[in-house]
């Protein structure tokens, strides 16, 4: 558990299920996710996002951020690999929350044995491809005009974050 001047960092519980969908439905967008996040129901969310799944910054009693992770397929061969993604409540932006989850991400996914992370990005999101640079995180690839948001294509970045073992 990692902790800042003003929150703390730790496993995702059953209790933070409504937080965690609420700000699933405040923060992605089209800017930044080809469609919102948009949970029909508490179970629903629930099967896909089990409790341990992520890892959040709360203050207090309020969610502040997650980092969830999965492996990316239900192959044995693939079990090195952690897939994620990182939402930020908007009123927490800028105060570090991204960087103190992304730090405890890598350290959790070496204690596990986790050899690499990667995460998807959309090029119509420059800041976040920014802030996984300065992660560390470089880029695997990019589907050219992978979707098409507002009437602009955008490509999906493929990036990824080797941990050393």
């Amino acid at each position: 558990m990692l902790t800042s001047h003003t929150y703390k960092i730790r496993a995702s519980e059953m209790k933070d299920a409504n937080q965690l969908m609420e700000l699933d439905m405040l923060v992605w967008d089209a800017c930044n996710s080809p469609a919102p996040m948009q949970w029909r129901s508490r179970q629903q969310y629930l099967q896909y996002c089990p409790p341990g799944s992520q890892l959040i910054a709360v203050q207090e009693d309020r969610v502040c951020g997650y980092v969830g992770f999965h492996p990316p397929t239900g192959m044995p061969v693939n079990r090195h690999v952690y897939e994620i993604h990182i939402a930020v409540h908007p009123e927490y932006r800028r105060s570090g929350v991204a960087t103190a989850l992304m730090r405890a991400m890598k350290q959790y996914a070496m204690e596990q044995g986790i050899q690499k992370l990667r995460l998807r990005v959309l090029s119509s999101n420059p800041g976040a491809v920014a802030f996984y640079e300065q992660c560390g995180f470089i880029t695997e690839g990019r589907l050219v005009s992978e979707f098409r948001i507002g009437g602009r294509d955008v490509d999906d970045i493929l990036m990824a974050y080797f941990l050393e073992t």
